[in-house]
């Protein structure tokens, strides 16, 4: 289980962005997450991906609190792929960069092979988001947050990825948080459903 527990945040020592956030997710399930613009949603996402550490309160993956020495075992998705991706790499590179990856995930993921051999630029968003998705699948990967990854793209291109998604983890009993400002698209991918803004005990 993934666990937030009293997890604050600030970006300075005057305004408090949330504060004494609380919630769980189990591997293997989905929990879509929604809420207003700024609330701190993403902000939420970096700390849980230890990107961001908390003012107060922790994170505990599977009851552990250490640090993990080799690999995060919580993966974030970002929700511009380029943005996550060296431009000047191929993406054989960029894939490379996972060890021991599962070379059905590629398929799983609608990921063609000539692509390998091209840089980001020369592809489009929804399939460098798929490279950004295979990438966080490391062998040790236990939980993923989805920060808004479909949001940029068609409802052809959403489709696609969350069933490839989708297919994945549970295959792999991992759990995933999908942040989303679009409900329908949470009612159709989601265990269940937190409304962000629910959880935070101080506004804006």
């Amino acid at each position: 289980m993934l666990k937030c527990k009293n997890i604050s945040f600030q970006y300075n020592r005057s305004t408090w962005l949330f504060r004494n956030v609380n919630f769980a997710l189990e591997r293997g399930e989905i929990v879509g997450m929604f809420g207003k613009s700024g609330s701190g949603k993403t902000t939420l996402a970096k700390i849980m991906a230890n990107y961001l550490s908390p003012a107060e309160g922790e994170v505990i993956i599977d009851g552990e609190k250490s640090v993990f020495p080799k690999v995060y075992p919580v993966q974030l998705i970002w929700q511009h792929p380029e943005q996550a991706i060296n431009p000047k790499w191929k993406l054989s590179e960029t894939i490379e960069e996972v060890e021991e990856l599962d070379k059905e995930i590629i398929d799983i993921l609608g990921i063609k092979r000539e692509w390998f051999n091209r840089r980001p630029h020369e592809l489009s968003g929804g399939e460098l988001q798929r490279f950004c998705i295979a990438r966080a699948f490391h062998p040790d990967t236990r939980y993923i947050i989805a920060d808004e990854i479909t949001s940029m793209f068609d409802a052809i291109t959403q489709a696609q990825i969350w069933h490839a998604l989708i297919r994945l983890v549970k295959e792999r009993n991992i759990g995933v948080l999908a942040i989303s400002h679009h409900i329908s698209l949470l009612e159709r991918i989601s265990d269940r459903i937190i409304d962000f803004n629910q959880l935070k005990s101080c506004p804006m």
